[in-house]
């Protein structure tokens, strides 16, 4: 069932990107929000609240519930900028560095100067691994995780060797 939903969520063009994020299951399940979309992902700003469900023993956000919301988002920032290729992140790392004990913003901006070492790469190499930094913020503003993503740019139909 949740296959067929995923489907419809892709197939449904009448819905806009921004109801197909908040549509897609595990963010709908934890109530994200897009506070702002560029049409070319170039910038993302999505909330992610501090609820019940979200909430850990110390009163601050589950680091699960921000590593599912960071996880896919340079990705298909990735997949926006560069169409045709096949886009997957490759690592994740977050940085808890203070209590996550508001909802939270995620942050994320494609930086030109990556965009252009992407096109290069691609063009020379037919690939591209690079790294991308962002961050969720509380709501006084102050950035509690910060995020470092690899994302794995590759030919359409790739598989490793």
């Amino acid at each position: 069932m949740a296959m067929n939903i995923l489907k419809l969520l892709r197939r449904a063009r009448f819905l806009s990107t921004r109801h197909r994020i908040e549509w897609y299951p595990p963010f709908w399940l934890m109530r994200v929000k897009v506070v702002r979309l560029e049409d070319d992902w170039s910038h993302v700003c999505l909330r992610l609240p501090l609820t019940v469900f979200s909430r850990n023993m110390g009163d601050s956000m589950f680091g699960g519930y921000q590593a599912a919301v960071a996880d896919p988002v340079a990705a298909l920032a990735c997949a926006k900028q560069f169409p045709g290729y096949s886009v997957w992140t490759r690592s994740l790392h977050l940085e808890f560095e203070l209590p996550g004990d508001t909802d939270l913003e995620l942050r994320f901006d494609f930086d030109e100067d990556i965009r252009e070492k992407i096109r290069a790469d691609l063009e020379r190499k037919g690939r591209s691994t690079p790294w991308f930094e962002y961050g969720l913020y509380r709501a006084d503003g102050v950035c509690c995780t910060r995020v470092r993503c690899r994302v794995a740019i590759r030919p359409a139909g790739y598989r490793k060797k």
